[in-house]
């Protein structure tokens, strides 16, 4: 089977021979074409009944490559067992224009922030309008920054609660139908952002190079804020989800995603990567894309996010200061039932036997005996 692994290992360094990348690039290209190899190194298991050896390469762990989401997403969809509540749940979408991409690209960790702040400020404040709730909801949001073809696509995914807790700590549940008008939410969502994007300027926070250093110019940046102004900005609110299970199916296919898995790879030959994409223009039906391998490797890479960049954020009654507190009363309040997760108190290997529904530690030669780490294999 093609991978992305395969794919770097054979174009990127000639995508990289004449580039100076960013070290986050760096090091997530050198990971990925590393991982599970001798290159990243290994450790010996051995069988304490037959004494069978084996070899195992380390995973390279970057939160960017295809092979290494596996665990990590399931723990973490596993510890939202105990944050679901018995209320509708809503994903809602915001997008910026295209006409913010490259300026967005070129200040990634402040504008990528700026979207958080603008989206989780729009709905507290809505939320909090008798109107539309009248409470503080629960929500996390998600950053993701694709497009089906790997262009550059940044936006917001959002999960949040149809309910939530008033100032009279009581709790308010919405109906099964949006309780904000999508309207008012992307015309709230504009403001903001431009709003901060403004002053990010005034106070001389943003950095202007390529395309973008005409916009270092007063006039010409305020006219492309006036552009921005008098558009649409694209935000949806999709069907509520059936049910708490419904939601925690859903954060396992969300979070942890990145740009392009394994399996929509289809062929990695000597000049180029195929691989499947849903047409949105026609019916969302799958077809093959085919990229010359460079260029497979320059949109990947525009993907990767800042050092230290939070990409999954909670706000309301799901915020960490909220969890034992007010999340707990809504609870009790909601008489929602908890959930107890799979893997609390478990140890990696305990949850991985879990995952792949077998016994990780038992010999697969003479399968009496149990493997145990003897310590670290031959150096590369």
């Amino acid at each position: 089977m093609s991978t992305v692994n395969e794919a770097f290992k054979k174009f990127y360094p000639l995508y990289q021979a004449n580039r100076k990348l960013p070290l986050q690039q760096l090091k997530a290209a050198s990971n990925i074409m590393r991982c599970r190899t001798k290159e990243m190194g290994s450790h010996i298991i051995v069988c304490n009944s037959c004494s069978h050896v084996e070899i195992s390469y380390n995973s390279c762990k970057n939160r960017h490559c295809p092979l290494c989401q596996g665990v990590t997403k399931a723990v973490w969809v596993d510890r939202r067992y105990e944050d679901v509540l018995d209320a509708p749940y809503f994903h809602i979408v915001f997008t910026v224009p295209k006409q913010l991409h490259t300026l967005i690209y070129q200040n990634q960790k402040l504008l990528y922030g700026l979207l958080y702040k603008a989206v989780s400020e729009t709905l507290l404040e809505l939320c909090f309008d008798k109107r539309y709730l009248g409470a503080q909801p629960g929500f996390f949001c998600v950053l993701h920054t694709w497009a089906q073809d790997l262009s550059y696509h940044p936006h917001l995914h959002v999960v949040i609660m149809a309910g939530g807790l008033t100032g009279l700590h009581k709790w308010r549940k919405s109906s099964d139908k949006f309780f904000i008008p999508v309207k008012v939410l992307s015309k709230k969502f504009r403001g903001k952002y431009l709003y901060y994007l403004k002053k990010y300027y005034q106070q001389q926070e943003l950095s202007f190079y390529g395309v973008n250093l005409q916009f270092k110019k007063p006039k010409e940046f305020y006219g492309l804020l006036t552009s921005c102004y008098n558009l649409d900005w694209y935000s949806y609110s999709k069907a509520p989800f059936a049910g708490p299970m419904a939601v925690i199916k859903y954060l396992s296919r969300y979070t942890h995603r990145i740009a392009i898995s394994n399996s929509r790879i289809v062929l990695v030959d000597d000049e180029a990567v195929t691989f499947t994409v849903r047409d949105r223009k026609d019916k969302r039906n799958t077809k093959n894309l085919t990229l010359k391998g460079t260029e497979f490797v320059r949109r990947f890479l525009l993907h990767t996010l800042p050092k230290g960049f939070v990409k999954i954020r909670y706000y309301g009654v799901l915020a960490n200061r909220n969890k034992k507190t007010k999340l707990a009363l809504c609870q009790k309040l909601s008489a929602s039932k908890v959930y107890k997760p799979l893997f609390k108190g478990l140890t990696t290997t305990q949850i991985l036997s879990l995952l792949l529904q077998k016994d990780v530690t038992k010999c697969p030669k003479c399968e009496v005996g149990r493997l145990k780490v003897l310590g670290k294999g031959p150096s590369p």
